[in-house]
């Protein structure tokens, strides 16, 4: 049976991001589809300025939201959500921003390995590594440890980082993104229709069906 295609545009810094893609799992578990669905990662860089150590999270929330106690309030709704997709987000652990460019270099990684299980668990890891356990995914040995806790050969891992590969890869995507009108993330695109926005698990699973009804007729 031929899979349904969906693609994911994302950033490991969005928060919303890892919350969409939860709850496109579960609208997948709930839409209880007779074919395979097929997810691909899009990589988006918020933030692609960024310096490659990261900056200090304090100072750059408050420098772009005005204060730290915005910061805060804002934090804590996204907290809230999160509870209800099933992690918990410990924004108390988090101390720095982080470039997400290797991060995006190791789904690359993933990717070309072509094992969408171990994939989707080191997609799920990155993002529960930064906002439930506050590490810093800008780091080259954090990266390499998440990568073989999902699987993933460390050695592997850490040479195909080391020698820039996947960034080729990673900067055509977002080019793409850009060209396709791609503003902002999380961005699903199931068989070619755009969803923006951490949606709930419905809306993910109408789509699905609306994509299966096309397909048949």
């Amino acid at each position: 049976m031929q899979a349904i295609e969906i693609s994911v545009n994302y950033d490991f810094i969005c928060p919303w991001c890892w919350i969409g893609h939860l709850n496109l799992a579960s609208g997948i578990r709930a839409a209880n589809l007779p074919v395979p669905v097929s997810i691909q990662y899009v990589p988006f860089e918020l933030n692609p300025t960024m310096p490659v150590d990261g900056m200090d999270r304090r100072e750059y929330r408050t420098a772009k939201f005005g204060s730290w106690v915005r910061s805060q309030g804002m934090d804590a709704q996204v907290a809230a959500t999160a509870l209800t997709a099933g992690v918990q987000f410990n924004y108390d652990k988090v101390s720095r921003t982080p470039n997400t460019r290797l991060a995006h270099q190791l789904m690359q990684y993933a990717l070309s390995i072509g094992d969408a299980r171990k994939t989707e668990a080191l997609y799920q890891s990155i993002f529960a590594a930064y906002f439930s356990e506050g590490r810093d995914i800008g780091l080259l040995g954090t990266l390499v440890e998440i990568a073989a806790k999902a699987g993933f050969d460390a050695a592997a891992t850490e040479e195909y980082l080391l020698q820039g590969r996947g960034l080729a890869k990673v900067l055509e995507a977002q080019r793409l993104a850009q060209q396709q009108g791609i503003r902002s993330v999380p961005t699903v695109f199931i068989e070619g229709v755009a969803i923006s926005g951490a949606q709930p698990p419905a809306v993910f699973a109408s789509a699905l069906q609306a994509a299966l009804d096309r397909s048949a007729a």
